[in-house]
């Protein structure tokens, strides 16, 4: 007698998603959503700060040709123009690191000597007439002063401080700018160090060139020079070997430098008159150079330039070894961009390789910091 089994139970299988789990992914989406919307909307709309591409647009560098740039040209280690034409020093080196960053190639790049009393208008002879530059770069101090008079800086990019160069047969001891009380010293006119000496009650003789100014003190027409130390440290560094420069000045004697001290800090900062978008762009330039951290053009310009120089100017120290704290410009990007734009090229090359005899060329440790920090 067969047995007549009931069926058995079956389980019924759950749909993938309840009702109320649907309901929690929809507003969990719409809340993305929302978040995107308030995000892009300023972007699409143009709000906030520009992009990069219209800071470019408003400095007037689209579609520019060339670069104009004024720049010291009798600075060894900072701007010094070679007897083939070329050019070297730190200052070049940082004007080919903004020009990268700005797009334009070294054959875009024009570097005009500049006087001292011309770089804040940015007025520089070219091609038989004055131009005005689009950027000075001339070892050129942050002062109020100098903005009043129609300067428009970028953040630093080099510190160092005043200093003074004598013969080296100076009896000395010059410690601070008091020590040249009632002494002729020359310096750079319309420079920051002129208004110091007048304050000490020392005779100061302004110069366009700071070569002029050396030139004197090797013909016994002034007592002592005195400026910027990193400008001052390659005259004494030339001074002890003929071949580190090819400066070119006469009667050449070995000078001392003198570490005064108590001066204050020099900060020098790159001109870009009233192109207040061209400031901007300069500081993105050196914000990017500053913070990361595989970019080493601010550094090996420094050393390359600067830092083998330093064992030839003790006890002054050059200038500091670490690039200053950039100013940081808000530019306006895509969220999923990465905010930090374009890192500057390295510049490659530079177009004369400095002779450095003695192993001048090896990278030495970590300098005396600037007194002036």
């Amino acid at each position: 007698m067969s047995q007549e089994t009931e069926p058995s139970a079956t389980t019924t299988a759950t749909p993938s998603g309840t009702p109320r789990s649907r309901q929690f992914r929809l507003v969990a989406l719409t809340v993305v959503l929302a978040v995107l919307a308030v995000a892009l909307v300023p972007i699409v709309l143009g709000f906030g700060p520009p992009t990069r591409d219209q800071l470019m647009e408003r400095a007037g560098l689209k579609g520019k040709r060339e670069l104009l740039i004024g720049v010291k040209d009798d600075q060894p280690g900072i701007a010094l123009q070679l007897p083939g034409g070329g050019w070297q020093g730190f200052d070049i080196d940082i004007a080919y690191l903004i020009a990268s960053y700005l797009d334009f190639d070294r054959s875009q790049v024009v570097l005009l000597p500049i006087e001292s009393e011309d770089r804040a208008r940015r007025q520089a002879p070219h091609n038989d007439r004055f131009v005005t530059v689009d950027l000075v770069i001339a070892s050129y101090s942050i002062t109020e002063e100098r903005t009043k008079e129609g300067a428009t800086f970028s953040a630093p990019y080099l510190h160092t401080e005043q200093s003074v160069i004598t013969l080296a047969d100076e009896p000395g001891p010059v410690s601070s700018l008091e020590d040249l009380r009632g002494r002729r010293v020359c310096t750079l006119t319309t420079s920051t160090s002129q208004a110091r000496l007048r304050e000490v009650g020392a005779e100061a003789l302004g110069r366009n060139k700071i070569s002029e100014c050396v030139q004197e003190l090797y013909d016994g027409q002034v007592d002592a020079v005195t400026t910027d130390a990193a400008i001052l440290a390659g005259f004494v560094t030339a001074s002890q070997d003929p071949d580190a420069f090819p400066v070119g000045l006469k009667r050449a004697k070995p000078l001392r430098h003198w570490d005064i001290g108590s001066s204050p800090q020099e900060r020098w900062g790159v001109n870009t008159g009233p192109n207040t978008a061209l400031r901007d762009l300069v500081d993105l330039a050196l914000h990017a150079s500053a913070k990361d951290e595989e970019n080493k053009v601010w550094e090996e310009a420094y050393d390359d330039n600067l830092r083998w120089q330093q064992p030839a100017n003790r006890p002054q120290s050059v200038a500091e070894e670490q690039q200053p704290e950039p100013r940081k410009v808000e530019v306006r990007q895509w969220p999923w961009e990465r905010f930090a734009l374009p890192l500057p090229g390295h510049p490659g090359p530079p177009p004369y390789a400095p002779v450095r005899a003695s192993g001048r060329g090896v990278r030495r440790g970590r300098g005396r910091r600037s007194s002036g920090c």
